[in-house]
């Protein structure tokens, strides 16, 4: 939706004036807002700015540059992609993508946030091509961690990618934005305790350690003002344990001591990521009862002490990960901020992954045999679109977004891996490929879905 960028409100006392004032306004505004928000009240919007790899432009000139662009925009604000302007020969050279994030909530209220309304918070990063950085443990058998530089191209895309329960992802971001908040104010941490210590546990496939992972990303890029530098640290559990007695003790301690190390540095902020954090609980209660030697308990103990450690060190966080609930330690879940399950998709958050499947194909023209471009409706939108007594459109979206809402409701007790997987299965399927038309192509995945389903059943 477009409305003028200037827009000067009537003062005048006579009534047929101010009637003909109020035509003039756009339905949408004058239905939304009134008058607009004084800068105090404007909602705080981001807009990441991802530069070319070969770009050497200053932060500070590309996000004043960035500003100066939003400044002459007069449109709505929504999630997605801002076209870079073609008419400003700086930008072009230097910037690869404008996205603008974190205006869901606003759109599931059925709000339209113009922009009067906004104040862009513009984020200025570039990708680190690096790739991971391995350690091994002390019988170089085992890595015991994986480090990346952030933000990392192999992480590019992954946050928007995932989808889960409304609300999710935003809890996560505000959760992190308050730990790091909190402790630049100097806040007691005696009065007021957190440990920045996150904890995702659900069951296998649901993506669990991919959202942490984006979260470190997406929290990269959030806080690359304060902290230039950002790394991820990704410990395997299963490599602090060593087959030697009395040595994995001495891995927990060269592992905290490279973490610590990078901890030091003021403007550096560390992500470090225990997946599978039940491993360490399972070891312990082992230990416990006779089955164990005595070492694996002191590396669960250790692994403690030094998680305490780091609670004095303000540019840390640590994010976790575990598939079985009931057997994490209870002295690990007492030290966890947050404890949020991440379940099996709902029917929404499966339409939708179908969804960006469907639409990715037809980008790539895998899907073919299309009078026009291929535009699904969004779960909100085609629920509104089946309860609505007229439909204005064209029933051959409408149609496909039926058989896609099908399938969607067949695949219940998928997880979110097995279903970004089904269209491939179902392009694997099928007898002729190289013609793939939608409809044929989301019955053929329908299929593809009961397959699936009945062999786990089996």
């Amino acid at each position: 939706m477009s409305v003028p960028m200037e827009i000067t409100l009537p003062n005048v006392t006579n009534q047929e004036e101010e009637a003909e004032e109020e035509k003039s306004i756009p339905e949408a505004v004058s239905q939304s807002v009134n008058l607009p928000l004084l800068p105090e009240d404007k909602i705080l919007v981001s807009v990441e700015v991802c530069l070319n790899p070969s770009s050497t432009a200053r932060v500070e000139d590309v996000q004043t540059s960035i500003e100066r662009m939003l400044e002459k925009r007069s449109l709505s604000y929504a999630d997605g992609p801002v076209p870079v302007p073609i008419d400003d020969q700086f930008l072009v050279e230097n910037v690869q993508r404008i996205s603008i994030c974190d205006t869901d909530e606003w759109v599931e209220n059925n709000e339209i946030l113009l922009f009067w309304q906004v104040k862009p918070a513009v984020h200025v990063f570039q990708l680190s091509e690096e790739g991971p950085g391995e350690e091994l443990s002390g019988d170089g058998q085992l890595s015991s961690f994986n480090e990346w530089i952030l933000p990392a191209k192999e992480f590019d895309g992954m946050w928007e990618s995932l989808i889960y329960e409304s609300g999710l992802k935003q809890r996560l971001l505000r959760y992190a934005g308050s730990a790091l908040l909190f402790t630049d104010k100097g806040v007691d941490p005696f009065l007021v305790s957190w440990n920045r210590i996150v904890l995702l546990h659900g069951p296998p496939g649901t993506g669990k350690t991919s959202l942490c992972k984006a979260l470190a990303q997406k929290l990269a890029i959030r806080f690359s003002s304060r902290y230039p530098q950002c790394q991820l640290i990704e410990v395997n559990a299963h490599s602090l344990f060593s087959k030697w007695f009395s040595e994995s003790g001495k891995l927990v301690a060269k592992l905290f001591q490279k973490i610590q190390e990078m901890v030091e540095e003021d403007n550096s902020l560390v992500f470090v990521l225990i997946d599978e954090v039940e491993s360490l609980a399972a070891a312990r209660n082992a230990a416990l009862s006779g089955s164990e030697p005595s070492d694996s308990i002191r590396v669960v103990n250790a692994l403690l002490t030094q998680m305490d450690k780091l609670k004095s060190s303000p540019n840390v966080i640590i994010l976790t990960t575990s598939n079985i609930t009931a057997a994490i330690d209870i002295a690990f879940v007492d030290r966890a901020d947050i404890k949020a399950y991440v379940g099996p998709p709902t029917l929404q958050a499966r339409y939708e992954i179908l969804r960006s499947c469907i639409q990715e194909l037809t980008r790539t023209k895998i899907l073919t045999d299309q009078q026009e471009p291929l535009i699904l409706p969004s779960f909100a939108s085609l629920r509104e679109k089946l309860n609505a007594p007229n439909i204005h459109e064209s029933l051959g979206p409408l149609e496909l977004a039926k058989q896609l809402l099908e399938a969607s409701e067949i695949c219940e007790g998928l997880s979110g891996r097995a279903l970004r997987k089904l269209p491939f299965l179902t392009h694997a399927a099928l007898t002729n490929p190289n013609n793939c038309e939608p409809s044929k192509f989301l019955q053929t995945l329908i299929e593809t879905a009961r397959r699936e389903l009945s062999e786990l059943c089996s």
